[in-house]
C-alpha cells in the first residue's frame, strides 16, 4: 500500500489565500503524478489556518476532485466542529462525524486521533482516547497498522516546538509498544521532515505544503520560516514493515486535474 503523507496546508481565505492553496494543490498533483499513484492520501492536521467554516469549505474544494481517497486528521489551527460540519459523513472522515476515527482498509488500519486542546498550541489525547487508540489497534492485530496525530508524541531537537508536543506522548508510547504491528506514526505540526524512533516503531513527521520550519536548534526566539521547497512523505506498507520517501514539491509538479 501506498500513503502519501502531507500535513499543514493552512488552507485560508482572503488576500492571503493563494499561497497556502497553491501548495497543496502542488503537493497533490505531486503525487498523483508518482508512478504508480499512492493509494491514500493522509493529512495530518492544521488543514485550515483558523477553523472557520470557510476555510473548510475551501479545503473541500481542493480536495473534492482528488482521485484516490483523502483522510484528514485535526490540528491544533483546526476547529473540530467546523471540520465535522463540513467534512462528516464522508470518506475524508471515514464516513463518520468525528475528529477521530478508525478507517479499515484491505491493506491496513488507520487510527486518526484529535491531539487539539483548545487554546494551546500543544497537544494531548486524554486517558479516554489513549484507550480507544489501544482498542482500535487490538481489533485487527495482524494487519499493518499506522496511527495519525498532529503532535509529534516525542522531543524532535527544536526545543520551541518541543515545546508544543504532544503532552502524553509517553502513555502513547506505551500503546503503541503494545502493538508491534504499528508500523508508523504520522505526525505533523513542525513543519519539517523528521524521521524519529518511537516505542519499537517510528514517527514520521511530514512537512507543510506551505512553508518550512528553519532548522533551529536553540530556544532563544522562534524558528521562523525558510523559503525551502516544500514537500510531503510516501509511505510503502506491506506485511514486511514500511519504508519511507521524502518527496520534494516544486515547480516540475504535475497538474492537479482528472
Amino acid at each position: 500500500m501506498r500513503i502519501a503523507h502531507l500535513s499543514d496546508p493552512h488552507v485560508t481565505t482572503g488576500p492571503l489565500a493563494a499561497s497556502p492553496a497553491q501548495g497543496l494543490y502542488q503537493a497533490l498533483g505531486r503525487a498523483l503524478s508518482l508512478e504508480p499513484r499512492p493509494d491514500l492520501v493522509v493529512i495530518t492536521g492544521d488543514l485550515t489556518d483558523s477553523g472557520r467554516p470557510e476555510e473548510y469549505a475551501a479545503l473541500h474544494a481542493i480536495l473534492r476532485p482528488c482521485p484516490v481517497p483523502v483522510l484528514l486528521a485535526a490540528g491544533n489551527h483546526d476547529d473540530p466542529e467546523a471540520l465535522t460540519a463540513e467534512f462528516g459523513g464522508t470518506p475524508f472522515l471515514a464516513g463518520g462525524a468525528s475528529a477521530r476515527y478508525v478507517a479499515e482498509l484491505p491493506e491496513a488500519t488507520v487510527v486518526v486521533a484529535d491531539s487539539r486542546v483548545a487554546g494551546s498550541p500543544g497537544g494531548t489525547l486524554g486517558p479516554g482516547q489513549l484507550a480507544w487508540i489501544d482498542e482500535s489497534l487490538r481489533a485487527r492485530p495482524d494487519v499493518p497498522a499506522l496511527v495519525c496525530v498532529h503532535h509529534p508524541p516525542r522531543p524532535v531537537g527544536l526545543p520551541f516546538l518541543d515545546g508544543m508536543r504532544l503532552a502524553d506522548g509517553p502513555a502513547l508510547a506505551e500503546v503503541v509498544a503494545r502493538h508491534p504491528r504499528v508500523v508508523r506514526v504520522l505526525a505533523g505540526h513542525v513543519h519539517r521532515t523528521i524521521l524519529a524512533s518511537f516505542a519499537g516503531t517510528v514517527v514520521a513527521v511530514a512537512p507543510s505544503t506551505y512553508r518550512l520550519t528553519a532548522l533551529r536548534m536553540h530556544d532563544e526566539q522562534p524558528p521562523g520560516y525558510l523559503a525551502e521547497p516544500p514537500g510531503f512523505l510516501l509511505h510503502l506498507v506491506d506485511d514486511s514493515g514500511c519504508v519511507t520517501h521524502a518527496v520534494n514539491v516544486g515547480q516540475a509538479s504535475a497538474d492537479f486535474a482528472l
